[in-house]
Formats: structure tokens, C-alpha cells, sequence
């Protein structure tokens, strides 16, 4: 073979071959979420997550330290299990708490499915919110528009028009906000790009043949990057607001977040923060918004608050 046909072959081979099997991939994200939050891992925690034999638990452990991350977990004898190092760094999670906690989500939402399973994790609980309905037709057609950049037929309502409209639709983003799912379209009756909840689509939404050609590259909103600062509310006492500033890690009562603008809105409704003038009871809000100009909403300020709050 031509060595510029092996050279092109071995190229195609690295853009296109995942590093590690995904399944691989889930058994290492889990030693390392149990291990730091919880700081003990075992053989145990891996087989009866993943229905696997403790030979090739122990092996998945021994390649994580070899081949991923050298010197992250001790083995203590008296523990009987791997502990997290003093100079432990997590290489296949963020080392944040989120990801425990989608752990136990996980573990709580199929223990609930099946009976028997045990993860090997200790008791607990998550507090889970109602989700909104979505038809599974309707997820269907909008993941097949927006993955193939197709136009969306569909008839959608809303609290300021509770009347059921047809609407011609191009979405480049499906997105989710905990518990609501809506997606982030170009509107060709209001030409412009605005936020679909997915639970008020009536009927069956469409994937049409016809292309999409309103992209994410001319969302302004959606390309625009803002940083948000978010400090304890000004209103609680010096106490108080250190308090809130250690909950989330501020640095001299700062906390920035850097995320696109037309999610900003949704940002600070899960933080309780609200863009409009009113004002919740300090103890009931805690945090706010210190720089609201930076979100550079102008006109679409009214329409980016009933997004969030489901008017539109």
C-alpha cells in the first residue's frame, strides 16, 4: 500500500476511533465519583452497578491507575478498600458534587424499576421534581429536526395564547433545564429566534424534507457569551451573606458563571434570582444578580422572563 494512503487511513483512524469503550468509560466515572465523595471504593460498588464478575471489577480499578490516573487511589487494609490520595485529581468527571448526586439519582430511579438491585451505595434519597409531559412523538420529531437540520411543522400553545397556532419552526438546540425540555428555534411567523417548550406542542410536530436555514451561528442570543456575576443578597446581614458565599464557593462574595445569553434566564430562575423588579423575601432568595446590563437584553428582556416562566 502507497505510504500516503497508509499515512491518510492511520489519520482517519484517530479522528474517528473513541479513545476508551463507553462502557469502559461509565465504570471508570464511577470508581471516581464513589471514591471522592464517598471515600471508599470497592470491587463491590463496581459489580453490582454493572453486573460484572469481581476479577474483571478488579481489573477495571487496576487499569484505571495504570493507563488513566497513576497514584489517584491508596489501597488502605484496614479499610479494605481504595481511598482517594492526597493529590487525588479527577480525570474522567469535574470532581463536582452534581455528578454524585446524579449517582444516586440513577441508583434511586432503577431501584425503583427493579427490586432487587443493589448498587452497594448507602441509604439515601433525592428529592425529584415532577418533570412536564412530553409526548415521545414530539421528542421524537424535534431530536430528528434539530440533528438534521431540518424545518419543524408543528402547532404549539402558550399561557398568553392558549389558542393552539401552527408554526413553521427551524431548531439548532434541543435543551434541557431540569425539569422542562424546550428547544431553540428560528420562528418564521415572528422571525426570530425564540425558546418552544416541548410540553406545549399539540398534535404531532412534523420533521419536514425541507432544509433548515436559520442556524445556531445566527442566533445572536445563543452565540453571545455573558458572564454572570452572582453575589449573596445585599439585604441579609454581613453574617448572613457569608454564610451564602461559602454555600456556593464565592471568592470575596463573587460567584461568575459564563454561560450563553439566551440561557442566562434559565440560569438564574434555578438559582431563584429573578430579572424582573420583584424582589422575594432576602431569606427566600439569597443570592442575586449583581450585574444585570451585562445580559444585554433590551427590548427582548420582557420575552426572555416569560420564557422562563412558560408564557411563551
Amino acid at each position: 500500500m502507497p505510504r500516503k494512503l497508509l499515512d491518510r487511513e492511520r489519520l482517519v483512524m484517530k479522528k474517528t476511533d473513541w479513545p476508551i469503550r463507553w462502557d469502559l468509560l461509565l465504570r471508570y466515572r464511577l470508581i471516581e465519583t464513589i471514591a471522592l465523595w464517598e471515600g471508599r471504593l470497592t470491587t463491590n460498588h463496581i459489580c453490582h452497578s454493572f453486573g460484572i464478575g469481581r476479577q474483571q471489577a478488579s481489573k477495571d480499578i487496576n487499569t484505571y491507575l495504570r493507563e488513566l490516573a497513576p497514584g489517584n487511589l491508596v489501597y488502605d487494609r484496614h479499610l479494605k478498600g481504595y481511598v482517594p490520595a492526597r493529590d487525588f485529581k479527577p480525570v474522567v468527571t469535574h470532581g463536582q458534587v452534581s455528578e454524585y448526586h446524579d449517582l444516586l439519582a440513577r441508583q434511586q430511579r432503577l431501584g425503583a424499576t427493579f427490586s432487587e438491585l443493589d448498587l452497594g451505595l448507602p441509604g439515601n434519597t433525592v428529592v425529584v421534581e415532577p418533570c412536564r409531559h412530553i409526548a415521545p412523538e414530539t421528542m421524537r420529531a424535534v431530536v430528528t429536526a434539530t440533528r438534521y437540520r431540518r424545518q419543524l411543522r408543528a402547532s404549539y400553545i402558550s399561557l398568553s395564547r392558549p389558542e393552539a397556532a401552527e408554526s413553521l419552526l427551524e431548531p439548532h438546540t434541543l435543551v434541557c433545564t431540569g425539569n422542562n425540555w424546550h428547544v431553540r428555534a428560528w420562528c418564521h411567523a415572528n422571525r426570530e429566534f425564540r425558546d418552544f417548550a416541548l410540553s406545549r406542542f399539540q398534535g404531532h410536530p412534523e420533521a419536514l424534507r425541507q432544509k433548515a436555514r436559520q442556524t445556531a451561528g445566527q442566533d445572536d442570543d445563543w452565540q453571545r457569551t455573558v458572564s454572570l456575576e452572582i453575589t449573596p443578597d445585599q439585604r441579609l446581614t454581613e453574617a448572613q451573606q457569608q454564610i451564602i458565599a461559602n454555600d456556593y464557593g464565592m471568592e470575596q462574595g463573587r460567584l461568575y458563571l459564563e454561560t450563553r445569553a439566551a440561557l442566562a434566564p434559565y440560569v438564574l430562575a434555578r438559582m431563584g434570582i429573578t430579572l424582573d423588579n420583584l424582589h422575594p423575601d432576602p431569606l427566600v432568595q439569597q443570592v442575586e444578580l449583581a450585574n444585570p446590563d451585562q445580559l444585554g437584553f433590551g427590548s427582548k428582556r420582557e420575552r426572555a422572563l416569560k420564557a422562563v416562566a412558560g408564557l411563551c
